[in-house]
């Protein structure tokens, strides 16, 4: 049986846990065990994943028991400059910490889904292959972030990691557990490119489809080729 690993964060105390779709997806259709830093092992079932920014969320097949969980901080609050820590599992050292500072905030990063995530954390704290769902922690031990990958030639830390924001994970963590699925606003349209329009001497932004039932049918737009 092929095993890998990955790492993750309780977000809550009934057992709720972020970690990233691209965790999950490796482990396909086998069980998933949590390993806590008590020595607990638990099973954990996959409630919900998102494709677009990387995250997964489980719950602890545990019933009534009560977990220790991470307190979220704000982003807005976070400096370049900041202290921060990451805890995960590299090469399979579970419980790992290590520390570092934020090199920069607002990053575009594509996912290993091939994904663009925005607003992402850039940090130098040392995150290797196994890190991937671990907590970035600030210096009060606050959650910040969601390790998510790095950039290295030989595929170890080399000072450039990356993780989700935890604005996004407040967002997107709660409509999984909701709705099922993240919602996210959209006209219902594609667009015509640029340089055709410029070639057919049309100014504006052209239509060149309407989604039926989207927002822009219902407000009554039309594209081209439906004609004025």
């Amino acid at each position: 049986v092929e095993n890998s690993l990955g790492s993750g964060v309780i977000v809550s105390p009934d057992g709720v846990i972020v970690t990233n779709h691209h965790v999950i997806k490796a482990r396909g259709q086998a069980e998933i065990i949590v390993a806590l830093a008590d020595k607990r092992e638990f099973p954990a079932k996959v409630i919900l994943k998102d494709e677009r920014t990387d995250l997964a969320v489980l719950r602890l097949e545990a019933p009534g028991t009560t977990f220790p969980y991470l307190e979220f901080e704000d982003s807005e609050s976070l400096e370049v400059g900041d202290i921060v820590m990451a805890i995960g599992n590299p090469f399979g050292l579970d419980h790992t910490l290590t520390t570092g500072v934020i090199s920069a905030l607002g990053r575009s990063i594509k996912s290993i889904n091939d994904r663009t995530i925005e607003g992402v954390i850039q940090t130098d704290a040392a995150i290797n292959p196994g890190n991937s769902g671990g907590p970035l922690l600030n210096s009060a031990g606050q959650l910040i972030g969601v390790n998510t990958q790095i950039v290295s030639p030989s595929g170890a830390f080399a000072g450039i990691g990356f993780a989700v924001p935890v604005d996004i994970i407040t967002r997107v963590v709660p409509q999984l557990i909701q709705f099922g699925k993240v919602i996210r606003p959209g006209l219902g349209i594609s667009l015509i490119p640029d340089s055709i329009a410029r070639r057919w001497g049309i100014t504006g932004v052209p239509i060149a489809k309407i989604q039926p039932g989207g927002a822009a049918d219902k407000a009554g737009l039309r594209s081209l080729e439906e004609g004025p």
